[in-house]
């Protein structure tokens, strides 16, 4: 789905399926900050109580771990928002649904 780290390619390569009109815009960016979020200050608000690690261990261990999190999750979040858009028809992908419910409903059963 993708040809460079967040650049969606214009169309699927297995399928062909058209995905140049999607519109995750900064939605996966929220979603990841939300994530990293609420499993990061868990974790940080316990070990900074129960460890208390010197603070320049502190200052160069979290921010790393948000920066390698965010990293990690910013590729799969944007394509499960894009996925989320196809299914539900959004954002130009109304067309690639009708051709599916009508492929459905003419498919015996």
């Amino acid at each position: 789905m993708f040809h460079k780290f967040l650049k969606v390619s214009d169309a699927c390569p297995r399928c062909g399926e058209e995905l140049h009109h999607h519109r995750a815009d900064d939605f996966p960016a929220y979603l990841v900050i939300a994530i990293v979020g609420h499993i990061l200050v868990p974790i940080v608000l316990s070990v900074e109580t129960h460890i208390a690690p010197p603070v320049v261990v502190s200052m160069a261990l979290w921010p790393s771990i948000a920066l390698v999190m965010a990293l990690g999750l910013l590729q799969p979040v944007k394509g499960a928002v894009i996925a989320i858009q196809w299914y539900g028809g959004m954002h130009g992908f109304d067309g690639a649904k009708k051709a599916r419910t009508l492929a459905a409903a003419a498919k015996p059963i």
